[in-house]
């Protein structure tokens, strides 16, 4: 798998934008956007499926990727897929600090960490479980809420990373309506957890 292998100067680009960040921890906040091609994980729900498929899309260096995050003014960006960790990450991050940018990242958490970061989203799937040792990497946990059994999910992958990381239910955007309610109701009796939403979406920017 290409995140065991040497550093990757050359990744398949699906698109890069600079934003608002609208989900989890760092909601509101101002980012540029790094989305890699390529994702084993097929949720059902996904709402970047034109991702999947890594080889429709070129390979595109590193440094020039680089060169656009920098040029976008941001001080924050965010590497997100697909699943990014598919890639060694290593050389993208060294030359983000290497201009003063802050790293984040989301991930299912299915493979191999690389690359160096200033914050962790790791978003488990049940279907495909993080590999252990990276629960404990995660700065924030964010699970999407379909039904109750995600929530006994949840739960579960609680139990796994650090004290300290914040704890956020997101609900599944497309049966919003439905769900929330029940969101609602856990976290006002499960006080550990924070409610995320896609804010991104309702203020419809990318």
């Amino acid at each position: 798998m290409a995140g065991s292998e040497k550093e990757a100067k050359k990744l398949p680009l699906a698109e890069e934008f600079y934003s608002i960040q609208g989900e989890g921890f760092h909601s509101g906040k101002p980012a540029y956007f790094i989305r890699l091609a390529g994702c084993n994980i097929g949720c059902k729900w996904c709402d970047t499926p034109f991702t999947w498929d890594a080889a429709r899309y070129p390979l595109v260096s590193a440094d020039e990727i680089v060169k656009n995050a920098v040029a976008s003014g941001a001080g924050t960006v965010i590497v997100t897929g697909g699943e990014p960790l598919l890639y060694n990450l290593d050389y993208l991050c060294e030359s983000l600090k290497r201009n003063n940018i802050c790293t984040y990242l989301e991930t299912s958490g299915t493979y191999r960490l690389s690359g160096v970061w200033d914050w962790i989203c790791l978003s488990p799937k049940p279907h495909r479980p993080p590999l252990p040792e990276n629960y404990r990497m995660a700065d924030e946990l964010k699970v999407i809420i379909q039904t109750d059994d995600d929530l006994h999910w949840a739960e579960k992958s609680k139990l796994l990373v650090r004290d300290d990381c914040h704890l956020y239910l997101q609900p599944e955007w497309s049966i919003f309506e439905s769900v929330i309610p029940r969101i609602v109701s856990y976290v006002k009796q499960n006080q550990t957890w924070k409610i995320s939403l896609q804010i991104h979406k309702f203020m419809n920017i990318p």
